[in-house]
């Protein structure tokens, strides 16, 4: 009886339907039931091949040929070679341990790079999604604990805080500069990269985006934007996702690494906004870009947040009002740093808005102004008379609520 249960324990090794032994998943089989959701307390990200890639003790990373040393007729099997060897994981934080194949897997990434980055023939549809698959084993991982979780202190100052460099980064840039190449590639097939590239590679890609690495998020930034160009089908979806973000760090947690990279690539998103504006794109604004004003923490992102407002006035000048209304909203009280910062940006909105908007919005605007002239921090009492916009009118219009007594 014993003997038979040993036996029902000892199973084979899981293999796809591909033949390779790594355990990948394929992307069309990868559902909400097999991912598990993004807990952000723990900082994690969902992880679609959690288990796969961690070599055994005993495992021994085979080194592989060089592309010129093989004829071409065999440089595909043999990327995919090395495309399975880049799969394995290794403890970064020991220099030491496993030296050897720590190298075999960074030399087999720079080939990978460099064979797609020269465009040394189309790349077959099983090797793209081995691409892909490997990509995510790397890069879909548990974030480091931030900084401020590690101390238990919650009034730190982020400006002053040393960036977190990630140990594994020496194989991590090399996977990231694989994806963009591969993202950016002419060889690329757009029909087998949309469907490796799905709804949930993005949104987990997204999710990264809190990484404490300043690097990695220059790269997810790159990465995205470029998503976000080449496959049209993503761009609701990358969207809607940004929008939640935002929602869960103004109105929950107001910690979050990325939200500077997430507002440049707004940036250049809104800037290529159509007319008339989608009511999408209005709702946008009122709902999510305005209120992100409110956090303590704004200095981090304001200059990404001011270019995305003023290119919304820009777009649509009947945003003025909204807009000039939205910073009189979340005018800082006693925080004289966020409201140098309001002053200035409040001035760019001024010279993209029109007359028409101007009266409408001036009554409100003037009272401000006026508070901010009785301001007894030197620079918010003096910022007030350099706008730039209707000089003239500024002051007419604070004569005219001194003489309303308002």
């Amino acid at each position: 009886m014993l003997n038979k249960f040993i036996k029902r324990r000892q199973r084979k090794p899981f293999k796809s339907d591909g033949g390779n032994d790594l355990g990948f998943i394929p992307p069309g089989n990868r559902n909400s039931s097999a991912v598990s959701t993004s807990n952000h307390t723990s900082r994690t990200t969902p992880l679609s091949v959690a288990n796969y890639g961690v070599p055994p003790p005993s495992a021994t990373v085979e080194t592989l040929p060089m592309f010129r040393d093989v004829p071409a007729s065999e440089r595909q099997t043999l990327f995919l070679r090395k495309v399975q060897v880049s799969c394995f994981q290794f403890d970064m934080s020991d220099a030491l341990k496993m030296m050897r194949e720590k190298e075999i897997k960074r030399q087999s990434l720079v080939e990978l790079v460099d064979f797609v980055q020269s465009g040394s023939g189309k790349i077959t549809e099983t090797n793209q999604e081995g691409i892909i698959k490997m990509i995510s084993i790397n890069i879909f991982r548990c974030l480091a604990p931030a900084s401020h979780e590690n101390t238990g202190s919650q009034n730190m100052d982020l400006e002053e805080e040393e960036p977190y460099m990630d140990l594994a980064w020496p194989h991590l840039q090399l996977v990231y500069e694989l994806l963009l190449r591969y993202v950016v590639s002419s060889d690329t097939d757009t029909k087998v990269a949309k469907r490796c590239i799905d709804h949930l590679f993005v949104l987990q890609l997204l999710d990264l985006f809190d990484s404490e690495d300043p690097r990695e998020r220059e790269y997810l930034k790159t990465i995205l934007h470029r998503i976000y160009g080449k496959f049209m089908v993503h761009r609701p979806c990358i969207r809607k996702a940004i929008n939640n973000i935002f929602y869960r760090f103004i109105y929950e947690t107001e910690r979050h690494s990325g939200i500077g990279e997430l507002l440049e690539i707004l940036g250049s998103i809104i800037n290529g906004f159509a007319l008339p504006m989608k009511e999408e794109h209005k709702l946008f604004l009122v709902r999510a870009l305005i209120p992100m004003h409110k956090p303590k923490s704004i200095s981090l992102y304001h200059q990404q947040l001011s270019y995305c407002t003023i290119q919304f006035v820009e777009k649509d000048y009947k945003l003025a009002d909204t807009v000039i209304r939205g910073l009189l909203k979340f005018w800082p009280v006693t925080n004289c740093q966020k409201e140098v910062l309001f002053l200035g940006e409040l001035e760019e909105v001024l010279e993209a808005t029109q007359a028409a908007e101007f009266q409408r919005c001036m009554v409100p605007l003037f009272r401000q102004i006026a508070r901010c002239l009785n301001s007894s921090h030197f620079q918010i009492g003096a910022l007030p008379w350099g706008l730039k916009y209707h000089r003239c009118a500024i002051g007419a219009g604070l004569n005219y609520i001194s003489y309303q007594g308002c």
